[in-house]
């Protein structure tokens, strides 16, 4: 990984690539026999496809991708389908179309089939899994922190997450075709596998990567292409990402901090010392609180989590409250290998995509840098370590990030996003010509669902094209701590890792 600006290219405006870097030339398109998914899910049906291993040889070997759909309601006006990825990397599109297909064919008028797909390697489509067991999992971690925050864990925890690419690489062919650049190409397989002459795509966090990938490498296949919670595919690619993490989630904790204070929650009077009083405590002992140990990760990481949806600060808050009570003294302490792969696939996406350290010194200087940034900067730093001995996928797609589609891509972000930040959104703005962004000025993982009027933006676009103004802004939804609002729950929660 190199912490300098992409080559000069990265700036040229081009309007695509090869085809044979886009589609490999020649893959056959899959039939889908789509039947019912069973008793839990009415109205929704399964099927899974075949598609190349390896889009150079796309007549060879396959793997098995794994769909759900959502039919639309009204076949009348039926417009095609609305392809989904829910984020991850490891995301499954086909629970995500499971849980969300209903509320989003309602938002769309029924007039799209919603569909989701397992990405390869993921979840029912050829999972990757790095261990026997679920047991095992359990095991990889043990002894180790969530993220190293002491000099002394830092070797330990990096030589274990390192020993993780020969346990997922040997003996599994979908580990050296995981990139995002096939996903991509399976996607554009199966646009054309459901019979639409081009893509309607809503993709959500790590779900922007890909479809800022399949936008290059398919410019004149776009009919309408969202993306939500969007990842800056400059610094994914290249390994930088860390550059945006280090304050991103600060930036959000910020206004966590902010709106407690103003709402007078239970984590105040004066939230922000509280945090750092609570962080200076439990760095130097654990906490014991309800009969569970506390340790400086698991509140770093408890408070990385909350940033995805305001609608758990006040628990978030309330947790914080009875930390720093505990900490002061005035409470007293109180498988088979088909075991969801979510923690493998992410890996094995994200170790194909980009070029990590291979070396233990480089991961702790990049960690000072990414502590320099905020306390949240090491804890999304670390987990990177798993792709130190992980070779990334020859068919990988690095940029140039600018074109110009077949119809402008819509792009979404939110203000105070403390996991893809604003600032990714502007940049994917700036790369895909004729863009729009739509900029969501509150809080949170994403803005579809949370927002009425980012939501009704994001469905007329989908519908009939209709692009917002330039230079909309959507208004904040009211202050998280306040009662009328805190039992809110998002639409959506995709996730990014």
């Amino acid at each position: 990984m190199r912490f300098t600006v992409l080559a000069a290219a990265a700036a040229l405006m081009i309007t695509g690539t090869p085809a044979v870097q886009a589609s490999g030339g020649g893959a056959q398109v899959p039939k889908i026999d789509w039947a019912a998914c069973g008793p839990e899910h009415p109205g929704f049906e399964c099927a899974s496809v075949k598609v190349p291993l390896d889009y150079d040889d796309p007549r060879g070997a396959t793997t098995t991708v794994a769909l759900a759909r959502k039919p639309a309601t009204d076949s009348a006006r039926r417009i095609g389908s609305l392809f989904l990825n829910p984020g991850g990397p490891g995301g499954s599109g086909v629970d995500f179309a499971l849980g969300a297909g209903n509320a989003l064919s309602a938002n769309l008028q029924g007039r799209f089939d919603i569909v989701g797909f397992d990405p390869r390697g993921v979840g029912k489509s050829d999972p990757l899994h790095c261990f026997k067991s679920e047991e095992d999992l359990g095991k990889f971690f043990e002894g180790i922190p969530g993220f190293p925050y002491q000099a002394a864990q830092e070797r330990p925890f990096f030589d274990r997450y390192r020993s993780l690419g020969p346990e997922c690489r040997d003996d599994q062919r979908i580990a050296r075709h995981m990139s995002t650049a096939d996903v991509a190409r399976d996607m554009d397989l199966l646009r054309r596998a459901v019979g639409d002459r081009k893509i309607s795509y809503l993709g959500f966090s790590y779900g922007s990567f890909l479809g800022a990938t399949y936008a290059n490498l398919f410019p004149d296949n776009i009919r309408a292409l969202v993306i939500d919670g969007v990842l800056d595919p400059e610094l994914w690619s290249s390994g930088r990402q860390i550059e945006s993490d280090r304050i991103a989630t600060k930036e959000e904790f910020r206004e966590f901090l902010r709106t407690c204070d103003e709402a007078a929650c239970v984590f105040g009077p004066q939230p922000e010392k509280r945090w750092d009083a609570l962080l200076k405590s439990v760095r130097a002992k654990p906490i014991e609180l309800g009969g569970q140990v506390f340790t400086y990760d698991a509140v770093i990481n408890t408070a990385l989590g909350a940033m995805y949806s305001p609608s758990d600060w006040p628990d978030a808050a309330a947790f914080f409250d009875q930390l720093s009570d505990a900490a002061a003294g005035s409470l007293s302490a109180a498988a088979e290998p088909d075991y969801p792969n979510g923690f493998d696939a992410y890996n094995g996406n994200a170790c194909a995509d980009i070029e990590y350290p291979r070396d233990f010194h480089s991961y702790r200087a990049i960690s000072r840098y990414a502590e320099a940034g905020s306390e949240f900067g090491p804890a999304w730093w670390w987990g990177n370590a798993a792709c130190a001995n992980w070779p990334t996928n020859p068919d990988r797609f690095t940029g140039p990030w600018r074109t110009r589609t077949s119809a402008p891509v819509l792009v979404v972000g939110n203000y105070f996003d403390g996991v893809t930040d604003f600032r990714g959104a502007q940049a994917a703005n700036r790369q895909l010509a004729g863009s729009r962004l739509l900029a969501y000025a509150g809080w949170g993982h994403t803005a579809y669902g949370v927002s009425k009027c980012a939501t009704d933006h994001t469905n007329a676009y989908l519908l009939n094209g209709a692009l917002p103004p330039v230079g909309t802004v959507c208004p904040a939804n009211p202050n998280p701590f306040l009662p009328s609002v805190a039992s809110a729950e998002p639409l959506f929660k995709p996730s990014r890792r």
